[in-house]
């Protein structure tokens, strides 16, 4: 076969359960952002693809995302706006799910699954009509050998993407939905907003709330300097680091210093920033990526937990740097759950009383869940010594993006097979292209001098 032949069906899904209630503040929240942003807010599509070896036949396939969408109540779960925005989530019992099937020779599965996973991905989702789902399957000599799933980001995130991965691959192996169900209760979306609407959750909003309002009354008024003159439509560039030896390195030193990856991380951050900012403190807005309510561990949702991460020394010795952002965080996670709608409102309330706020223009997030997934290094990947693994780090500028109100940058932390990638796009008003290049690699220079301090090679 020379030539990629391709098909389309209507996945048919009939499940037991529908309904209808209030969004939760995640799926409220996500809406809210992307509409905010325009054409530019598919690019917030989630999207994943996985190889499957050994490959499985077709029916095989389709059965186990049968099995799983009846499993996750947000594949089925559409988002009905009011005239004000405010969302409805409506659960259907039945739909159906759009699936194309390209088939093309063995050699050629790699590419066409990408490529198919980008179509899949390009287009935006009416999520008031639609299911929020897309699958794509890449068939060669009669078997599926790759699947790829993109879904709007109102029906999940990097995390509920993850276990809705890991539960397709599962079901493939011949785990039951039953068995699923056990391994990994889930609370579904419906169950979440009424909590949500519960006297206990309206105490943890409220709780929440008036500890962002704390901080951002109480918290350093300028991180950075006045804008310099500049078009205001100008873009803001995104740069990646990649560097093979810092994803060894955030494990050894996590081990050592017997704290999470994230942790460590996160306190190379938070001195980059102290640094870049000549501050002795810091806060940023810190997105919370584990599900640490009651429940919700194993949720396939989007949760949008944004918390206010501050530390008030933030230079110093690395481990004792480690230690305090360690026990900061924790209050960042407890009070990163909250309705963004109300909080917008008690903002705006506080700027009477305040009107300079607590720079909270920096956005930090580390997607990544290795204990749940982590991309396989790639074929024949050499074990070189650290100081060798360290000058493959490499430094790309790949796009532009429009620019954001309110922004100065967003970081993001990223698993790739055999490396960490670090990407940051930024207001290059206040952090100029070299800048944003000398803190990358000063977050990865920070932890790699503390792995090799403390025996890694």
């Amino acid at each position: 076969m020379s030539e990629t032949e391709e098909e389309e069906l209507a996945l048919r899904i009939s499940a037991e359960r529908s309904g209808r209630g209030p969004a939760t503040w995640g799926q409220q929240v996500i809406w809210d952002s992307i509409s905010s942003l325009g054409d530019d807010g598919r690019r917030y599509n989630q999207m994943v693809g996985v190889q499957l070896d050994p490959p499985y036949p077709r029916s095989a396939v389709l059965d186990a995302l049968t099995a799983a969408a009846r499993r996750h109540e947000a594949l089925r779960t559409r988002l009905e706006p009011s005239p004000t925005g405010e969302l409805t989530q409506v659960l259907d019992d039945t739909g159906q799910i759009p699936v194309v099937i390209r088939r093309c020779a063995p050699a050629e599965t790699e590419r066409v699954g990408k490529e198919l996973l980008a179509s899949l991905a390009a287009g935006a989702f009416d999520c008031a009509a639609h299911w929020p789902i897309r699958v794509g399957l890449v068939e060669a000599g009669g078997l599926v050998r790759h699947f790829e799933l993109a879904l709007s980001h109102t029906a999940v995130d990097g995390g509920g993407l993850r276990r809705l991965t890991r539960d397709v691959v599962m079901l493939l192996a011949g785990t039951s939905p039953e068995s699923l169900r056990k391994l990994y209760p889930a609370t579904q979306p419906l169950d979440e907003a009424a909590y949500q609407k519960s006297d206990r959750g309206r105490r943890r909003d409220a709780a929440a709330r008036r500890h962002w309002c704390a901080r951002l009354g109480d918290g350093p008024r300028r991180l950075f300097p006045a804008r310099a003159e500049h078009d205001p439509d100008t873009l803001f560039p995104n740069v990646v680091l990649h560097s093979p030896a810092l994803l060894r390195s955030v494990d050894h030193v996590a081990a050592v210093r017997n704290v999470s990856g994230s942790s460590v991380l996160l306190a190379a951050v938070t001195r980059g920033i102290a640094r870049l900012a000549d501050a002795p403190e810091v806060q940023f807005q810190l997105v919370v990526g584990n599900r640490f309510l009651p429940g919700m561990a194993q949720t396939v949702t989007t949760l949008a937990q944004d918390g206010l991460f501050h530390a008030a020394v933030a230079e110093g010795d690395f481990p004792a740097l480690l230690r305090r952002v360690h026990a900061s965080a924790l209050g960042a996670y407890r009070y990163a759950s909250y309705d963004k709608r109300l909080l917008d409102r008690d903002v705006e309330r506080l700027r009477k009383d305040v009107p300079e706020l607590a720079d909270h223009s920096c956005f930090y997030n580390d997607t990544r869940e290795p204990d749940l997934f982590r991309p396989a290094p790639p074929p024949g990947t050499e074990h070189l010594p650290l100081p060798r693994a360290r000058e493959q780090t490499t430094v790309t500028w790949p796009v532009e993006f429009p620019p954001r109100k309110d922004v100065t940058f967003g970081l993001d932390v990223l698993d790739t097979p055999g490396a960490l990638d670090l990407t940051m796009t930024a207001d290059t008003s206040r952090v100029p292209r070299p800048v944003m290049e000398e803190f990358l690699r000063e977050i990865e220079a920070t932890i790699i001098e503390d792995a090799l301090a403390t025996g890694c090679v």
